[in-house]
């Protein structure tokens, strides 16, 4: 019995020491590559791929591919007249612009969810920034209730920071649906509007929601004739776009496990009319942190360990890091100019 048991403590040593090694060559690639298409083993049985502008950065054959996954998860819950509509094209400019999430069964292959980003540029304070929206999600329906969400909604977002010398991202998303409404307010910083006492809506908020209504409709489906209440940000009739399909009455959209999401989505939107909310945040130190600690179940990634690196960013490495690139603004420090002849 007790050399049995060494052998088993030996073996989950093994694939503990595995694991880790497969973490961190993830994020060296994260860091290496110019397009990420990175792909990780999230769940028991699950593996995750990251696509970055696939409609750029893969050949024709593999984009078809992963299109057609695309189409599998989206069949569980549209018509097939329905799988059209913005990624499910196929069109390569759309893709070009889109950040994939593709969870899919190890064994089988058989893809079961995605959250399709996009990255939208946007003027804050008279200078482009990019927005990272967190688009459309879509889960198998034989696959709900299996902890995919931290996947879903964080993830992507995470490696796109990391890789971006944790610079604090602006986010955006557009949705009808509480539960969702929960995740991104408990899963981004400074995230407006929310139910929360201290969600505000700043002038930095008020900027970002205009542009993006007046310049990226297209890139969650809302048409021009698509009302925007900027007291609220909410989108009036937005379900008139080509992403009809989506719309949900308020009994079928999930609900948030806090019942004040419910209570500020039932508040808020008019679920006959077809409301959504536009809720922009950021992802930055904080929010990272937080969802390493509170959202990363311990067995999918090493959440501590990771945890701890980042509060040694925090106070070391990541003020160094920041004023020795004099390639790029954060906060009040500019670029260095060239010197002109």
């Amino acid at each position: 019995m007790a050399e049995a048991r060494s052998k088993r403590r030996w073996r989950h040593l093994r694939e503990a020491v595995w694991r880790l090694c497969g973490y961190v060559l993830f994020w060296l690639r994260a860091f290496a590559q110019p397009a990420i298409d990175l792909s990780l083993r999230t769940h028991p049985g699950h593996v995750t791929r990251i696509v970055e502008s696939p409609g750029l950065s893969l050949p024709q054959d593999e984009l078809d591919r992963l299109v057609t996954q695309l189409r599998i998860v989206a069949a569980k819950t549209l018509a097939a007249d329905e799988l059209t509509y913005g990624i499910f094209s196929g069109e390569r400019e759309r893709l070009a612009r889109a950040i994939v999430t593709l969870i899919f069964e190890e064994d089988s292959g058989r893809p079961i969810a995605f959250n399709a980003q996009s990255v939208m540029q946007v003027e804050l304070d008279g200078t482009p920034v990019d927005v990272t929206h967190l688009g459309l999600v879509m889960v198998d329906p034989d696959a709900r209730g299996q902890g995919l969400s931290w996947v879903l909604y964080g993830l992507t977002t995470l490696v796109l920071f990391l890789r971006d010398g944790l610079r604090p991202r602006w986010i955006s998303n557009v949705t009808q649906v509480p539960s969702v409404v929960g995740m991104v307010t408990e899963t981004f910083s400074g995230v407006y509007p929310s139910p929360r006492s201290e969600a505000r809506q700043s002038f930095a908020h008020l900027q970002l929601a205009r542009g993006i209504m007046r310049w990226h409709r297209s890139a969650f489906g809302v048409g021009a004739e698509a009302g925007f209440d900027e007291s609220r940000f909410v989108i009036t009739d937005a379900y008139a776009g080509g992403s009809d399909a989506l719309k949900k009455t308020f009994d079928e959209a999930p609900k948030h496990r806090n019942p004040d999401y419910t209570d500020f989505c039932a508040r808020e939107l008019d679920y006959e009319r077809g409301d959504d909310v536009l809720q922009i945040g950021r992802i930055d130190l904080a929010a990272a942190r937080a969802y390493l600690f509170e959202q990363v179940p311990h067995r999918s990634l090493p959440g501590l360990f990771v945890a701890s690196m980042f509060l040694g960013l925090q106070r070391l490495v990541l003020p160094l890091m920041h004023w020795l690139d004099d390639h790029r603004s954060f906060g009040t420090l500019r670029p260095r100019q060239e010197r002109t002849r």
